[in-house]
């Protein structure tokens, strides 16, 4: 019996640990910050624009990475516009 509840304990333990852990790592979940009319982009170089594709001519969560201009490090923002569907329809 007392070896169960020590398998149990320690077993606990472990869990407790792992989600202490998980709880504290916050790099891999950062929002991304979403533009706004007069906002400071020190744009540099863009890597990528992406957006979702859709047949409809509608407003659209757009994504851009982009390099720093001022730090040089790698940064993303979305924003919104309307869809390229749009250019294509009268």
């Amino acid at each position: 019996m007392n070896s169960r509840t020590l398998l149990v304990s320690a077993a606990l333990a472990c869990v407790s640990l792992t989600g202490m852990a998980q709880a504290n790592d916050t790099s891999t979940t950062q929002a991304v910050p979403s533009y706004h009319y007069g906002m400071p982009l020190h744009v540099g170089k863009v890597i990528a624009l992406t957006e979702p594709d859709t047949l409809d001519c509608k407003v659209i969560n757009a994504h851009m990475k982009y390099i720093d201009e001022q730090t040089g490090k790698p940064a993303e923002i979305a924003y919104r516009k309307l869809s390229d569907a749009c250019s294509y329809q009268n």
